[in-house]
């Protein structure tokens, strides 16, 4: 009989391993195994959120009605996306209020197919422009130019959010229309667009609006080919994205000029040059 040792039997021999009970794995309810809701902006980071933009625009504007039609804008183009996000599975989506920037719509998953990727962006400025209604039928009513032009400063954002440029809505509607015919004609055409919109920020003052879309440029050209993990449009998608995007772009220029109507006593030129101004294009 051997006598156990600190380190083994004082005969030389080996002792028998000692077993120990093996560690249960440890087993997760089904709530760890899916990704946690999204609940959205905190209820007093979006307050604080929406004064600063508030704010920010009444700075940009001088006027409190127009900083009040474009915020309202805003969050109804926002509500948009957010629509478009639920009815196609990707809900339910926040609305997010970024300040000195604008707004962002996020889903909890990523759409199913480009198709429903292109809906969704479009309908941000189509739901969008339903904001100018108020503040058409008040600047008619009053005859104030001042509300008619809170109903133009939101037919604008709509139509600006369609410049194919990272990261607005026309890139992700119009890209995956690239993507079809070529992979690296989206990257190359959202590119150049999106230089050249830096390019129009600088150049008229928009000194935010430009460095926001130099990053995202930046940012587009480090990721490569959009939504290779997506697959991509048919050919009959792709005609219906196209055909969409542009009657939603001819839809908001057309309301940014019937807002300047009443302005001009119903002078289409007019209202067109009016406008036109607001790109930098055109007499002071």
């Amino acid at each position: 009989m051997s006598v156990q040792g600190p380190w083994g039997a004082r005969d030389g021999s080996t002792p028998p391993p000692v077993r120990t009970p093996e560690r249960e794995t440890p087993r997760y309810s089904a709530r760890h195994d899916t990704p946690r809701e999204d609940k959205g902006q905190h209820p007093v980071w979006a307050v604080v959120s929406t004064l600063l933009m508030a704010g920010f625009l009444w700075f940009l504007t001088g006027s409190w009605v127009v900083a009040g039609a474009v915020l309202f804008g805003l969050f109804v183009h926002e509500y948009g996306h957010v629509l478009a996000m639920n009815r196609v599975g990707m809900g339910p989506a926040r609305i997010y209020i970024i300040p000195f920037l604008g707004g962002l719509a996020k889903g909890q998953r990523a759409p199913k197919s480009e198709w429903h990727g292109v809906l969704v962006s479009l309908a941000g400025p189509a739901f969008g422009l339903l904001a100018m209604i108020p503040f058409v039928a008040v600047g008619v009513t009053m005859k104030s130019p001042e509300w008619l032009m809170g109903a133009f400063f939101i037919a604008m954002i709509n139509l600006l959010n369609l410049l194919p440029a990272p990261p607005l809505d026309g890139s992700k509607a119009l890209g995956p229309v690239l993507t079809r015919v070529h992979p690296r004609l989206e990257q190359v055409a959202l590119l150049a667009v999106g230089g050249l919109a830096v390019w129009w920020g600088l150049s008229t003052g928009r000194l935010i609006l430009a460095v926001f879309l130099g990053l995202a440029v930046i940012g587009h050209l480090k990721r490569g080919v959009w939504r290779a993990a997506w697959g991509q449009l048919s050919w009959p998608e792709a005609g219906r994205s196209l055909a969409l995007y542009l009657l939603t772009a001819v839809v908001c220029a057309a309301a940014a000029i019937g807002a300047l109507l009443p302005l001009t006593g119903g002078a289409v030129e007019p209202a067109f040059e009016m406008g036109l101004r607001f790109f930098g294009v055109g007499g002071r």
